[in-house]
């Protein structure tokens, strides 16, 4: 008897197993076969578990990170620190004259460039009209950083680099990219220092490629206001001073009084 009972104990046990073993390949086949298809995969699956269709996998799954950073962060410091020489501070009523250096081509002024025009202007006029009769100002700031791919020339040079494979260089310096008509330096001082601040923008212009122009401001210093309306208005008390600059007051009483309210006649038409 236990004999028989054993063997008939047997074969159900082993029917049980090879049914589990069934089950769960037709279960990894149906959900094998959705995923194909796109389709929800049968309720089958286990719980906590959750199956995925091609293209909407998590980018955690299907998809790694690029480390790589999508431009070069690390850059050197540009060589030119100081954008303002001489009185920078003097009110904007000392120095009524102002000069400026006009870029004529479009191009990229590196910042080695622009400190060899600084040093240049700022020395020639420290020696010939005194440290205290100007302001030199630059107008450009060298925000575009460079990169180069270093390429090795010496014997052997194919073994030990890769040539265009990898190319995204390594940061070689920093430019400021220039428009033509865009003012690159600019010096304000008094009416007497006239033939010192044109030399001292001629030198320094030889520091630059391309070609530069050399303008006269009819503006009274680094503001915008011409000369002649400078001084009207001064008279008038409508000018506020703000260190290089002015604010012009607006004028008060009605609005019928005003002058530049009123259109003329002949701007109506019939």
């Amino acid at each position: 008897m236990a004999t028989s009972t054993h063997e008939s104990a047997a074969p159900s046990a082993c029917s049980a197993i090879g049914t589990r073993r069934t089950s769960r390949t037709q279960s990894r086949a149906s959900t094998a076969a959705s995923l194909v298809r796109g389709t929800p995969p049968p309720a089958s699956l286990p719980p906590g578990r959750r199956a995925w269709g091609i293209g909407t996998l998590p980018r955690s799954r299907c998809a790694r990170a690029n480390p790589a950073r999508p431009a070069a962060r690390a850059r050197a410091d540009p060589k030119i620190r100081i954008y303002d020489a001489g009185k920078k501070k003097y009110p904007v009523d000392i120095f009524p004259f102002a000069a400026h250096m006009v870029s004529v081509e479009k191009e990229q002024l590196s910042s080695e460039a622009l400190e060899a025009a600084r040093v240049a202007c700022n020395k020639y006029m420290v020696k010939n009209a005194g440290k205290e009769a100007f302001h030199l100002r630059i107008r450009v700031h060298p925000w575009h950083v460079l990169r180069i791919n270093k390429m090795l020339s010496c014997a052997g040079a194919d073994r030990l680099q890769t040539g265009m494979r990898g190319a995204f260089g390594k940061t070689y310096g920093t430019v400021a990219r220039v428009e033509i008509g865009q003012i690159l330096l600019s010096v304000r001082a008094r009416d007497v220092h006239k033939p010192q601040v044109l030399e001292s923008l001629r030198r320094a212009k030889y520091k630059f490629p391309g070609r530069q122009r050399l303008c006269v401001s009819n503006n009274w210093g680094f503001t915008k206001l011409p000369r002649e309306r400078y001084e009207a208005l001064q008279a008038e008390g409508r000018l506020v001073k703000d260190g290089i600059n002015v604010k012009v007051l607006a004028p008060k009483g009605p609005l019928d009084s005003r002058t530049l309210s009123k259109l003329p006649l002949s701007m109506l038409g019939d």
